[in-house]
Formats: structure tokens, C-alpha cells, sequence
């Protein structure tokens, strides 16, 4: 791993802005900073789902076991079959799963096979039951080509043909989903190694923010953001710390922030990043730690900071309660999971589609619409935007189905053109 950037190095950078860093350019710049946990403990198999694997799973046995039927059929040798003719062979008995194969395939013989059978000595090849013409005491197997027997081994599956002894099975920095669970139990493993979970603490700033049953007075509102903000993180598998609503005062952010720097890997805040006189994130931040950059050329979502609060991470996200969305998604989500150790981070799904509907879009900075994606009746991709895309409309959150990307040359958009779509679905 390289060694992480320091803020004087990275303020020496030809193209380094803080006050408009372009997206692509603000990803690169995290990721430098990025260190993953280290610390580990070991989970029982059913308590590791979500986790990432702290060191290699090494296959203990041969997976599968023995060689073994794919199919309910019959185990013969492929040298007693023919191109050209129908041959009959003499069944000799059955083999079921789960049972030794005390029997053999001698010339002339086949043997009645159950999907996961040891396959009998002797036999190299399972013809499919649907296949044959059953006799009283035989089977009638067809020309190989109308029995669908390209070659030797046909319908077989061999002898350590997923894992050999030994070899790894999952690699470090791997995250357990389903599959992982089951190949794990696979192998005869009941516990892992993982990394500790990554510990987030966040909170929203803003006086005229009120948790939910609580009364509403003149000008104020109800803070969502720390409510979708939890369902992200919990959705990452993240040890969650929810600070609450932080008043708009010097001493009040300080100490917020200073209580979460001591407690957690990464802070977040929502609210408080702009330039407003009541907003004293940045100010803090700067006092305590250092900012990294504070603004992004992008909508929503331009008043973003990243820096460092001692060891923590500290992302700034914007107020408005789409621009956190966007804003985690396209900056947070990754550097949350390098953090928690996981090397293989797939990225978001993202393909073209035929833009339906037009859209109005000034060159220089990336936009994030939020749109609605289907599949035409001729198969085409299509999308069309939610409609009014003010940052504070959470809604069309709710309404769309993937984000419309328009990167910062893009202009004016018309229906008919092909955009980039990237899909809500997998957003963990």
C-alpha cells in the first residue's frame, strides 16, 4: 500500500482547488488518504454476513470430494458408446447420493446414478435419464449425438473440481455476502477472521432542525438526514454512532466534534459546509484538523468538505437532503469500504440508456438527475427524470430508480441522446 499524501504535498498538486474540485478528481484524492482497520476478531459463520475477511480461507478438503454424477442418469463408460447406433447395457444397480459406490462399470454395463453419486469405478461418462429407452434389466442409449454426448466426461463433475486441498477459497479484504456463507459452511469451517466493524459517527447541524417527535415552531423542520444517513451505514454494515442535531454555535460543533473524532474511524455531518454566517463546520474543522478541499464541481451537491480530525475521517456533506444522498454515493460509499479493510469494491452499475425527456444542463461541473429507468417494449433502455430536481426534494429520491450522469463538458441534453445511468439497485 502507498504511503497516504499529506495536505502540504497534495496542495503542491498542479490541478489541486479546494474551493471546485472536479468529481473524479475529489475520488482520486480521498483515496490517498485512505487506511484501512486493522484490528480483527473472529465471528461465528452465521454472524459473519457483511463482514470483510481479515486474512485468506484456505480449502481444508477437496471440493467436491469424489468424482460425482450432475444429473440423475446412468454412469457408463464412453468407449461402450456409438456414433452411429443405438447400444443396450446392462444395469447393474444404483447409486444415490450421499452413498459409497461400492459397485463398478464393467464393459457392456451401466449403473442407475443420482445427482451428487460417487461415480462407479469404471464408469467415466452419465447419460441423462430423459435420454434412454429402459428395458427390463438394461438401458438404451442413443447415438452420441442424440443422447447429447459431446465427449468423455460428459455430465460428470471431478474431484476437487472447485477447490483443491489447500488452495484459497477467499481471499483478505473479501466482503461475505450469501454465496461467501455458503461456500465457507462448504468447506466444514465454522468461524472466520474478520476485520472489526468501521465505526461512523455522524450528526446534523442547523437550529432549525427538530428530531421526530418533536414539535415543529415557526421556520423549522424535521431532520431526515441523519435518517437516511443511518440506513446507508447500517446498509454498509457500519458500527453506527448517531450524535443527533448539533446547534449552529462555534463551541456546540467543537465539541461535537471532538467527542466524535475520539470515538469513531470516520465522522460525517450533514448541514453547515456552505458559506452561510451560521455555518462554522469548516471554521471547526480547520481549528482541529485539517480540510482537505470543501467544495465540488458538481449539483446537488457542491458544499462537500473531506479532511481530517486526528485518526478520523471527516466528510462534510451538504444540508439538503438529496445532495446527501448524492454525496455518499458518489464519494463516501468507497472510502467507507477501503476503510473497513474490503479490497474488491465493485462499482455502482452504471450503462447507457436513451434519454426520453430533455434536459437543461450548463458545461463545467458533473450533474447527478435523479430518473426513472425501464425497459421498452422493443428492449430498449429509456430514461426519463423524476421532473423537478431541487436538491431539497427528497422525493425524487424515492420516485427514481437510478441517477442520470452528466459529466462537466455536457451541455443541454435532448431527448433522443444517449446518457449515462447509473442504478440505484445494489447501492449498498
Amino acid at each position: 500500500m502507498s504511503t497516504p499524501l499529506t495536505l502540504r504535498e497534495l496542495s503542491c498538486a498542479d490541478d489541486y482547488d479546494p474551493n471546485s474540485m472536479p468529481v473524479d478528481k475529489a475520488r482520486q484524492y480521498i483515496g490517498t488518504f485512505l487506511t484501512p482497520v486493522t484490528a480483527t476478531e473472529r465471528l461465528h459463520v452465521r454472524a459473519a454476513l457483511g463482514r470483510v475477511l481479515a486474512e485468506d480461507i484456505l480449502s481444508p478438503i477437496a471440493v467436491p470430494g469424489h468424482d460425482n454424477s450432475a444429473m440423475d442418469g446412468y454412469a457408463v463408460r464412453f468407449d461402450d458408446l456409438s456414433a452411429d447406433a443405438p447400444v443396450t447395457l446392462h444395469v447393474t444397480g444404483t447409486v444415490f447420493a450421499g452413498k459409497s459406490a461400492a459397485l463398478g462399470v464393467q464393459p457392456g454395463e451401466a449403473v442407475r446414478i443420482m445427482t451428487g453419486g460417487v461415480l462407479p469405478i469404471g464408469a467415466d461418462t452419465v447419460v441423462m435419464q430423459e435420454v434412454v429407452t429402459k428395458g427390463d434389466g438394461t438401458v438404451t442409449v442413443p447415438p452420441l449425438a442424440e443422447a447429447k454426448l459431446r465427449a468423455r466426461g460428459i455430465n460428470t463433475r471431478k474431484a476437487g473440481e472447485d477447490l483443491k486441498v489447500g488452495s484459497v477459497a477467499l481471499r483478505r479484504g473479501w466482503r461475505i455476502n450469501p454465496a461467501e456463507l455458503g461456500l465457507i459452511a462448504s468447506l466444514g469451517i465454522n468461524e472466520i477472521t474478520a476485520y472489526r466493524k468501521l465505526r461512523v459517527a455522524f450528526f446534523s447541524t442547523g437550529d432549525e432542525l427538530r428530531s421526530i417527535g418533536q414539535h415543529l415552531g415557526a421556520g423549522e423542520i424535521y431532520d431526515s438526514n441523519r435518517y437516511t444517513l443511518y440506513g446507508m451505514l447500517t446498509r454498509l454494515n457500519c458500527e453506527v454512532i448517531d450524535m443527533g442535531v448539533i446547534v449552529d454555535e462555534p463551541a456546540a460543533v467543537e465539541a461535537a466534534f471532538a467527542t466524535a473524532s475520539g470515538m469513531a474511524d470516520v465522522v460525517i455531518t450533514s448541514g453547515g459546509v456552505s458559506v452561510g454566517e451560521a455555518d462554522y463546520i469548516k471554521s471547526v474543522l480547520e481549528k482541529l484538523g485539517e480540510v482537505l478541499f470543501w467544495k465540488i464541481a458538481m449539483k446537488p451537491g457542491r458544499p462537500l468538505a473531506y479532511g481530517k480530525l486526528g485518526a478520523a475521517h471527516f466528510f462534510g456533506l451538504p444540508g439538503n437532503p438529496v445532495s446527501v444522498m448524492v454525496t455518499y454515493y458518489q464519494f463516501v460509499r468507497d472510502a467507507l469500504l477501503t476503510l473497513a479493510g474490503q479490497t474488491r469494491i465493485p462499482p455502482l452499475p452504471t450503462f447507457k440508456a436513451t434519454l426520453r425527456t430533455p434536459i437543461k444542463k450548463a458545461p463545467g461541473r458533473t450533474e447527478f438527475q435523479r430518473g426513472v429507468f425501464a425497459q421498452e417494449a422493443d428492449g430498449a433502455y429509456a430514461v426519463t427524470v423524476t421532473g423537478d430536481q431541487g436538491s431539497g426534494i427528497l422525493s425524487s429520491m424515492t420516485q427514481a430508480n437510478c441517477f442520470i450522469i452528466l459529466g462537466p463538458a455536457t451541455g443541454n441534453v435532448a431527448a433522443g441522446d444517449q446518457v449515462e445511468v447509473q442504478m440505484f439497485e445494489g447501492m449498498v
